[in-house]
């Protein structure tokens, strides 16, 4: 499995840089979890967006599916696509969100929750629901012929059901969005919860994302490794990095 990152803000893009979104490839499959403003101009350095099987979002905040209406135009005005009409997966708590993934010859929303587990070309998907202002869902992406593990956690305050959710993940993608000594109502996860939940699930590697336009990336970087066992695998993103498990 190889996962390249095309954007890591949470907000807003910053100096050039995106917001949430990942290509995760096996084979000739080519799934693009989350489309934040800013990913689908980074995708095309990679892949050709026509060559696209699926989408997947994990919630329908803006900094996770800004670009998800002129990929649907793309598909729309172009006639080789290697699949004729483009599944998006989105959950159904919100019918107005969901509903809008559907596009007149272009793309065919299709519905997930988290009781189930679905199948997307190599991969099994699971979700988990957290804990955010609007429903948003982890996802746990298996691919079955080798077993590889990869878990998001998307937007979420912590909570121990997450370690469940993301133990003995080859590579674990958090939430970081906070110094550890932020105060207040928090949405998403510090860099301390991030490493405690990185030290709990037995997770191999680490990559922090989500980070906030207002904050270092080093100063993040250099508290999670702080509060964690294991320093030497956690790591900040980076535009166009690819990581394989």
């Amino acid at each position: 499995m190889k996962i390249t990152v095309l954007g890591y803000y949470g907000g807003y893009p910053s100096e050039n840089v995106g917001t949430t979104g990942y290509l995760v490839q096996s084979g000739n499959y080519n799934l693009l979890l989350d489309a934040g403003s800013g990913t689908l101009l980074e995708l095309q350095r990679h892949l050709n967006p026509l060559d696209l099987d699926a989408v997947l979002l994990t919630h329908y905040h803006h900094d996770h599916t800004a670009d998800l209406g002129v990929l649907q135009y793309q598909w729309q005005l172009n006639s080789k696509n290697k699949v004729e009409i483009l599944p998006i997966y989105g959950h159904t708590e919100d019918p107005l969100n969901f509903g809008a993934l559907t596009w007149p010859n272009a793309s065919q929303g299709v519905g997930y929750n988290e009781n189930e587990e679905i199948d997307l070309g190599p991969f099994t998907v699971s979700f988990k629901k957290t804990i955010h202002p609007v429903p948003a869902f982890a996802t746990r992406i298996v691919e079955r012929e080798t077993g590889k593990i990869f878990t998001f956690t998307s937007d979420t305050r912590y909570f121990d059901e997450l370690v469940k959710f993301a133990t003995n993940s080859d590579l674990l993608v958090t939430d970081t969005n906070f110094l550890s000594n932020h105060t207040g109502i928090k949405w998403h996860l510090s860099t301390k919860e991030t490493a405690e939940l990185f030290n709990k699930s037995n997770a191999k590697q680490l990559m922090i994302s989500h980070l906030s336009p207002q904050i270092d990336i080093d100063e993040m970087l250099k508290e999670t490794k702080q509060f964690s066992k294991n320093k030497n695998n956690i790591f900040a993103p980076k535009v166009g990095l690819t990581i394989e498990i």
